[in-house]
């Protein structure tokens, strides 16, 4: 038996499953997100461990003697911070955290963005680690003079597990310090933040045994002592070996709180552009990835937020139900964006409305809006010349044939769904497999395990109708952009 622990934003879920790849067990566990300020989001490691430890003696139970190896996925680019005696200095700060934009035009204008390209592939962006980093630097001197130990959120859980400070290259790509086409830590951007690469961990791929399960964790749990610890990686990389995108010209987009539009590919590329980032993933490959901070998000936010009587499925029904040339937009900005503007500033927007105007067509144009700024990523991508023939999506909202329907229609390329639907939680289980096994690759496994559910083929005449909105779309933000 196999475990896949992913540890997410809200809570942690822990997923155990055969050689064959079939479920036999699902358990989660939640823990609260602190904001202490507004535009910050902070929790506490020691949080994530304890329910973790409660999610793992669930899922185990009547398989004890069965456990043969774990591997994590984690949300990226949150910091952790320890100190010499392996204690947490500060609540870790984590991805979606807005606090850091003095310290990101510190790092685009004084390093440089040619500089942070050519040494990492990728550009100062608010959620990523190393302007964390430098915030604590210039607002926490002394928690940051503490520092013995710098970590990922999954990292901190594998480090706790197994006493091996260790991350991989997925999930270290996402901290802008680390090179990511070199595979090495950035000694311009260490010494531009003021850190050891002592203090960093040692980096490993996505499929590495790093160690085994502490020996009085395994009694605790009622293990063996010689369980496996694989290091897995970033949610978003993991996330796409439990859907199978682990070859190029294979592309997942994840429907989240956030949107990922996901494209593996051979070989390194950096978008000079800065709307994408570059990044390994858990193959040993690399990947291009597009976010958008609010994706299920902006529709949780619609249809708990402004409506407190809500039916997901009426609700896709009745948008099903409007036409698709209604020419009403909606711009999902609702938390500032990355992915494609990178505005911090930016805020939401309906456009278009009139007294003819109903809840379900309001309805359409935010599911629209969240799809089409899907496809900015996804057509960047493309732009860069990588060929993508296939989308697998995810998350909560993978559970809607007709918002399946709409990204085939308005992306014009094959959707498909999968059978087993448990993300990143599924591809750390994958990634078990692999680091025990070793006899077969990632790819392989995925080939093996994975069978698709349901699959949607581009309609023509929507595409049409859709490409013309998309246009249209594409004209609001730049002109409103001032206005923010």
């Amino acid at each position: 038996m196999y475990i896949g622990v992913d540890l997410g934003t809200s809570g942690v879920k822990v997923i155990l499953i055969d050689e064959k790849g079939d479920l036999k067990a699902k358990v989660s566990k939640n823990y609260p997100l602190l904001s202490p300020k507004p535009g910050w989001t902070e929790q506490d490691p020691e949080g994530w461990y304890k329910q973790a430890i409660i999610a793992l003696g669930e899922a185990v139970n009547g398989y004890e003697q069965e456990i043969k190896a774990i591997a994590f996925s984690g949300q990226m680019h949150g910091m952790v911070v320890l100190d010499q005696d392996d204690q947490v200095i500060r609540p870790a700060i984590l991805w979606n955290d807005q606090r850091t934009q003095k310290e990101v035009e510190t790092l685009n204008e004084k390093i440089g963005v040619d500089c942070l390209l050519t040494e990492t592939g990728n550009i100062a962006l608010t959620g990523l680690t190393a302007p964390k980093i430098l915030w604590l630097k210039n607002n926490e001197p002394i928690n940051f003079a503490k520092i013995n130990k710098i970590m990922l959120p999954k990292d901190y859980l594998a480090y706790k597990l197994s006493g091996v400070f260790a991350t991989d290259v997925s999930d270290v790509s996402g901290t802008l310090y680390f090179d990511v086409k070199n595979r090495r830590y950035s000694k311009v951007i260490l010494d531009f933040l003021g850190i050891k690469e002592s203090q960093l961990p040692k980096v490993f791929e996505s499929s590495d045994v790093i160690g085994t399960l502490k020996a009085d964790i395994a009694r605790q749990l009622g293990l063996a002592n010689d369980v496996k610890i694989i290091i897995g990686g970033g949610d978003q990389a993991v996330g796409a070996v439990g859907v199978g995108t682990v070859v190029s010209g294979k592309c997942s987009i994840s429907l989240g709180t956030s949107g990922v539009v996901y494209v593996a590919t051979d070989a390194f590329s950096v978008d000079r552009k800065s709307y994408l980032q570059s990044y390994r993933d858990a193959t040993g490959n690399y990947h291009m990835m597009g976010v958008i901070l609010n994706a299920a998000g902006a529709l949780k936010w619609w249809t708990e937020g402004v409506f407190k009587e809500f039916n997901y499925d009426d609700l896709f029904f009745k948008l099903n139900q409007t036409p698709i040339d209604d020419t009403l937009y909606f711009l999902p900005y609702l938390n500032g964006e990355r992915a494609p503007i990178n505005d911090p500033k930016a805020k939401g927007v309906f456009f278009g409305l009139t007294m003819d105007h109903r809840k379900e067509h309001m309805d359409r144009a935010v599911v629209e809006g969240i799809t089409y700024a899907l496809k900015e990523s996804f057509d960047l991508i493309s732009d860069l010349g990588h060929k993508i023939e296939q989308i697998r999506i995810t998350g909560g909202g993978a559970r809607s044939a007709i918002w399946a329907q709409m990204i085939a229609d308005i992306c014009q390329v094959k959707v498909e769904t999968i059978k087993i639907e448990e993300g990143p939680a599924f591809g750390a289980a994958l990634l078990a497999i692999a680091g025990f096994k070793k006899d077969r690759n990632i790819a392989e496994i995925c080939e093996e395990l994975i069978e698709p559910k349901q699959i949607f083929l581009p309609n023509e005449e929507n595409f049409a109708v859709y490409s013309t909105k998309y246009k249209m779309y594409l004209r609001l933000y730049p002109v409103i952009k001032n206005l923010y």
